[in-house]
């Protein structure tokens, strides 16, 4: 998983007072390598041609069936990819005609990464000089055993790379569980009944996995940072491999079952499966109403009550996609108005990745476009 800053285990500090407590000022962050971004945008483009090419096989064989499946499933978790890094970035409020371009023709991750590396290599350049700061981040940390807080100043080239990270966190899990999932479910079934694995599936078959996988990842990255929003949470390359073995055999294994299901009752195992994806759908907003909670009023100036309204369907979508393929380790409670009040307020939102406030619903909200 991507870290925006690294920071020392004994950050050189300079106090400063503080009304409420002691803060440490740290030391200014250092820009790293955006690998996430290449790995999503890889993940996207390797499943895509993949999709796209099992479409054409379908096609050429006379199986319309599978191939209107395939292209469905491509096209659905491309166009919500689209949306949401469009959403996230904010550019229908902006004057950038080739990045809609991009988005149009299903290129948005492309250009987006081209973005992310032209200004790393801009920063790269000025050997990490970063202008005056616009923002701060304060995390809580253990040095010596004691609970200290320290600020870092945050300049606008490492924010704005904080921004694109965000984004394709966002993206990955969209495209994992809306996409991927489906994608993958449809490929394991059609090998099943026609007992063969062409080059061509089997390739769709690994890229629809480990995007699954990775954004199951995600999920567990996620719920970390809501349990410890306040301090700052480093794991290790094990951890980060056991969580991922984990999520790969939790995610094979349900499939896998889902398949031999589906293959076993065809048919009659559609109305059970439609079922089980509404109860998880509305189980959410049941709760909500049962709450007599009420929908809040233009917490952010960008974000109308309508747009409040989308955002959260669209986040109950992507959260029932998540509970039907694996375990979310995160819960939807539509009926804690602090919880939607802390997504859409943007005092709430830093512009670390890690930031304080983050829930379920970040998944889809646009990161502040103003100083923080």
């Amino acid at each position: 998983m991507d870290r925006v800053f690294e920071i020392p285990e004994e950050p050189s500090v300079e106090p400063t007072s503080s009304l409420e407590e002691d803060v440490i000022r740290g030391t200014n962050p250092r820009f790293t390598f955006p690998f996430g971004i290449l790995f999503s945008t890889f993940l996207y483009c390797g499943e895509a041609a993949s999709a796209l090419y099992m479409v054409r096989i379908y096609r050429k064989n006379s199986e319309t069936y599978w191939m209107a499946y395939t292209f469905s499933f491509f096209m659905f978790s491309s166009i919500m990819v689209q949306l949401t890094l469009i959403f996230v970035h904010r550019d229908l409020a902006k004057d950038k005609p080739l990045s809609l371009f991009m988005h149009l023709i299903l290129l948005g991750p492309v250009i987006r990464c081209l973005e992310a590396m032209i200004k790393y290599l801009t920063l790269w350049k000025k050997g990490g000089q970063e202008e005056p700061y616009v923002s701060l981040t304060r995390k809580k940390m253990l040095i010596n055993g004691e609970e200290v807080l320290i600020e870092w100043e945050v300049g606008h080239s490492i924010r704005t790379l904080a921004m694109h990270r965000s984004a394709y966190k966002r993206m990955s899990q969209i495209q994992a569980f809306l996409g991927s999932v489906p994608q993958l479910t449809c490929q394991l079934y059609v090998t099943l009944i026609s007992a063969e694995v062409p080059v061509g599936r089997a390739v769709l078959i690994v890229f629809s996995l480990i995007s699954v996988t990775y954004g199951a990842t995600l999920c567990n990255m996620l719920a970390i940072q809501i349990k410890y929003d306040e301090y700052k949470i480093r794991l290790g390359p094990l951890e980060v491999l056991c969580i991922t073995i984990w999520r790969t055999l939790e995610i094979t294994s349900r499939l896998m079952i889902l398949v031999l299901f589906s293959a076993t009752l065809k048919l009659k195992a559609v109305p059970f499966l439609l079922l089980n994806f509404l109860i998880i759908l509305f189980e959410p907003w049941v709760k909500f109403w049962r709450s007599g909670a009420h929908m809040p009023n233009n917490i952010e100036k960008n974000i109308s009550r309508l747009g409040t309204l989308v955002v959260l369907i669209s986040v109950t979508v992507l959260y029932a996609g998540i509970n039907f393929s694996c375990w979310s380790a995160l819960q939807l409670k539509l009926a804690d108005s602090d919880l939607v009040e802390k997504v859409l307020a943007p005092v709430a939102l830093t512009l670390h990745p890690q930031c304080s406030g983050l829930s379920p619903l970040c998944l889809l909200l646009p990161a502040p476009s103003g100083q923080g």
